[in-house]
């Protein structure tokens, strides 16, 4: 920095000003400080920088992981919160600690290589959160906890992207609909979107007077077959299916080839919070809601970022999916039940 300073006729400071952005430098002295910079190959050393203000300027991505690793749904999430802290000078390290991880957790906080944190496959009561608050990390949740008071937090508005999924095959005349959701295990631990989804599958199928179907199932390809014959097996006539589970998907579209049942013709097949490139995997093309993965991403990121620069409020938003129409959706074959006629009462939802 005292080369720099030297050759461009500048203080030291103005040198450090240039590069923090903490008071303001002409543009002029901006240019003249980065030209020489440029001329000597100068590259900060961040951390050393960090020691000195006592700032990593790195932020976590704490998200789970298991043998599946990332697919192209979660990566968009992933890459939205690393572009938007690559923008504002910060490094993103994604960590794979989840809520059973807390003592890995802990220790991470304790050693204070993080500025802030940003937390993904949130459960409804999720240890994490606690953790963090306890080591005076800042965080921001993708996805939500139970009780969100003083949280902040941006996640997919799930009541309107499956109200929205659910009216979408009524209209196409569907009355039989099954939703495939995550394991029993998840919904038993109380992983948010899984037990958002399935309170809000029954919301709307009650809203058109019709009997909710849901099916967990495993996050694999063998878990969709098993989980579509659960569903034959519950509702045999049933002509559509409504499922949130990227890995299980491919194995619901297998089986009903194997049972002789086309899509669109015979069932009529939704994925939800799905990116592009999974749903034209899919062989017809999957009707999908799509997911908000990389714009969630970067507001998390920048809320993150807001507490950590401004001392921001809490920051709160939820974002639907949409609704993108392909080739594994259409008109249902079969006589439709109008809306408030009869059907047969009962849940297949397992009890809370």
């Amino acid at each position: 920095m005292h080369d720099v300073a030297r050759l461009a006729r500048v203080s030291v400071s103005t040198v450090s000003y240039v590069l923090t952005g903490t008071r303001p430098i002409s543009q002029a002295t901006r240019a003249k400080v980065l030209a020489v910079m440029a001329e000597l190959d100068y590259q900060p050393n961040a951390m050393a920088r960090g020691l000195a203000s006592r700032r990593s300027r790195i932020v976590g991505l704490m998200m789970p992981m298991d043998e599946r690793g990332l697919g192209a749904t979660e990566t968009a999430f992933v890459t939205g919160a690393a572009a938007a802290a690559s923008a504002a000078g910060y490094h993103l390290v994604l960590a794979p600690i989840g809520a059973a991880d807390i003592d890995d957790l802990r220790r991470l906080a304790s050693q204070r290589m993080l500025d802030g944190a940003v937390l993904m496959e949130v459960q409804v009561e999720d240890g994490r959160v606690d953790a963090l608050q306890e080591a005076g990390v800042p965080l921001v949740l993708i996805g939500r906890t139970g009780d969100t008071a003083g949280l902040s937090y941006v996640d997919i508005d799930f009541d309107q992207t499956v109200r929205e999924a659910v009216d979408y095959l009524v209209g196409l005349g569907h009355r039989r609909i099954v939703y495939v959701n995550h394991s029993a295990a998840a919904i038993a631990a109380g992983y948010g979107p899984a037990v958002r989804t399935r309170d809000a599958f029954v919301a709307a199928m009650a809203g058109h007077g019709l009997e909710p179907v849901m099916i967990p199932a495993e996050d694999s390809a063998a878990g969709g077959r098993g989980a579509l014959s659960a569903a034959l097996t519950q509702a045999p006539d049933l002509t559509g299916v409504l499922a949130m589970n990227e890995n299980a998907i491919f194995g619901i579209l297998g089986e009903l080839t194997i049972r002789g049942r086309t899509v669109p013709d015979d069932v009529s097949v939704v994925s939800m919070v799905t990116s592009p490139q999974v749903a034209e995997l899919a062989h017809p093309a999957l009707t999908a809601m799509t997911s908000p993965g990389s714009a969630l991403g970067r507001i998390a990121v920048e809320a993150l970022l807001g507490q950590l620069e401004e001392g921001g409020d809490n920051h709160q938003q939820l974002l639907p999916c949409a609704l993108e129409i392909r080739g594994s959706t259409g008109p249902t074959a079969r006589p439709a039940v109008a809306t408030g006629d009869t059907v047969p009462t009962g849940s297949h939802l397992p009890e809370r």
